[in-house]
């Protein structure tokens, strides 16, 4: 770290000799009874037990353990060994030495509760169940107390052991403060949040792999954190406290995107506690993320906002409670993420006499309001607003300007969009809705396709024909250019004869699909002209 050339010098040291005290360590991490998360940490830690030399346990400072030995007097040949002392210590000298810091270290799990004393704590808490370190001190530290663990308990000092990603700046060097690239976390917190900096960190530390830290990074949580908190005035903006919370959804005939959010956050729960318990930390944060944004804010709460605006109170209330309960479980699911900004909001939505939020339950899990077929059905309403919304603003039709829809349709899949009508006229802005197969496409309308229906929206002279066939143009060539590439791969015999016959029914579903976009995008070009 000085950077200055070292002096080597013969001195007499203390040492252990380790061979013998590895195997019951080693039998431990390969046999499953201690698990690495993620495991190819195993192979660092066999290379350095496998090749273990004895080890220099002595150091000469002034701070540490002190070498548990003494030396008589009158005669120095004479020692003593205990952690005690001797019982006539007047006429015994200590060792100057201090153990290394790893040698004092190793002892952790047991030490902190008064071992070698058969303290209570010991006895509840060891051995623990989790360990949390860098995989830069696997040797240094965890396997040497693992080493002791098995020495001195016959246990194992720990179930699982985390390695948590290493940060390094853009150059690939680790943050370190005797290298000077190393951010005051002081510093980014007042710039970013706490919680953000936090969150910011998990969304890019993949499990087990060094992280490139880059401030603009941290934009990420920061942007979140104020989503989450505009989530929650909304919400808590719109709450009536006399009917807030009362109602009993299980026994109310709900409608499809209540139902659809319910089994959005229970499958939430579900994964993300799967993500939790295989130490998919980052993982997990993305299924909060996920969830929180897309499924919460950018579609239910947008559902929601049309509902309080209206005279319905029945469909107020049953919104209000299901807001309510998504919030409340998001808040508690992010709240080992950003322990400050969910507390205080959730000051705003525990319920009489509910303790703080670091000490509420966990969720529970609902998978009976999970339904792909929900879901399904909510995918295929989603996909065709958000359709309409791209042709809007690719066309540059103002937002305060309503179009008409036309959809060229199955007269089941008419049945299916009429039921949504009111969705469709309050996202995507629609006035009039005419659907079917006898549908043809209006003159100068901007065209999509979505699930096989081809929706149509009259311009009426609002926008620049030429764009959307310019549009159109590339389009057919994006598709033109995916279909060679599917082409020439199953012209390809290596790919036919080797590839699993599930990828190759793939890319020929693929260039079906492919083919019949190509021939609608083909003759919706021709009645532009």
């Amino acid at each position: 770290r000085g950077h200055v050339p070292i002096e080597f010098y013969i001195s007499e040291q203390w040492f252990v000799k380790m061979d013998e005290l590895v195997k019951p360590a080693l039998d431990a991490v390969n046999n499953g009874h201690i698990t690495f998360h993620p495991g190819h940490w195993i192979k660092t830690y066999n290379h350095w037990m496998e090749n273990i030399k004895d080890w220099c346990v002595s150091r000469q400072l002034w701070w540490g353990h002190q070498i548990p030995v003494w030396y008589h007097k009158d005669d120095r040949s004479k020692t003593h060994v205990s952690v005690e002392g001797p019982i006539d210590p007047e006429n015994w000298e200590q060792d100057p030495d201090v153990l290394d810091t790893w040698a004092s270290s190793w002892l952790w799990p047991m030490a902190v509760h008064a071992w070698p004393e058969q303290d209570k704590n010991l006895n509840k808490f060891y051995p623990t169940d989790t360990l949390v370190t860098g995989p830069d001190i696997i040797f240094f530290w965890v396997a040497r107390m693992i080493i002791t663990g098995y020495e001195f308990m016959n246990k194992r000092p720990f179930k699982d052991v985390y390695f948590t990603s290493i940060l390094r700046d853009e150059e690939g060097q680790k943050l370190s403060k005797s290298l000077g690239n190393s951010p005051d976390p002081h510093a980014l917190f007042d710039e970013y949040g706490t919680d953000a900096v936090r969150f910011g960190i998990m969304l890019m530390a993949p499990q087990g792999l060094d992280v490139l830290f880059s401030k603009t990074r941290l934009n990420i949580g920061r942007n979140f954190m104020n989503k989450l908190w505009n989530a929650c005035r909304f919400i808590d903006m719109n709450l009536s406290n006399e009917k807030n919370d009362i109602l009993d959804i299980d026994k109310i005939e709900l409608d499809m995107p209540d139902l659809w959010i319910l089994s959005r956050l229970g499958r939430t729960i579900r994964e993300y506690d799967r993500q939790l318990d295989r130490f998919h930390f980052n993982e997990a944060a993305k299924v909060i993320y996920d969830f929180t944004w897309n499924d919460l804010c950018d579609w239910y709460l947008e559902i929601a906002k049309t509902r309080f605006h209206s005279d319905n109170e029945m469909a107020k209330d049953i919104t209000r409670n299901i807001t309510i309960k998504c919030i409340r479980t998001i808040l508690c699911l992010f709240h080992p993420y950003a322990p400050f900004i969910t507390e205080e909001l959730w000051s705003h939505f525990k319920k009489t006499g509910e303790p703080d939020l670091i000490i509420t339950p966990w969720p529970d899990h609902e998978d009976s309001r999970i339904s792909d077929t929900i879901e399904k059905d909510m995918k295929i309403v989603q996909d065709v607003i958000t359709a309409i919304r791209s042709v809007r603003s690719r066309m540059n039709v103002p937002p305060s300007k309503s179009s008409n829809l036309l959809v060229r349709c199955t007269t089941g899949q008419g049945t299916f969009i009429q039921s949504y009508e009111p969705l469709l006229r309050s996202l995507a802005n629609i006035d009039d809705l005419s659907l079917g197969p006898a549908i043809e496409k209006p003159p100068r309308s901007a065209t999509a396709v979505v699930h096989g229906m081809e929706l149509y929206i009259p311009l009426g002279g609002l926008v620049d024909l030429m764009q959307e066939k310019s549009q159109m143009n590339k389009r057919k060539e994006k598709i033109e250019s995916l279909l060679s590439g599917i082409e020439n791969k199953l012209a390809n015999e290596n790919f036919i004869d080797r590839a699993p016959e599930e990828i190759v029914l793939r890319e020929r579903q693929k260039m079906k699909d492919l083919n019949d976009e190509l021939l609608k995008v083909n003759t919706n070009l021709k009645e532009l002209e």
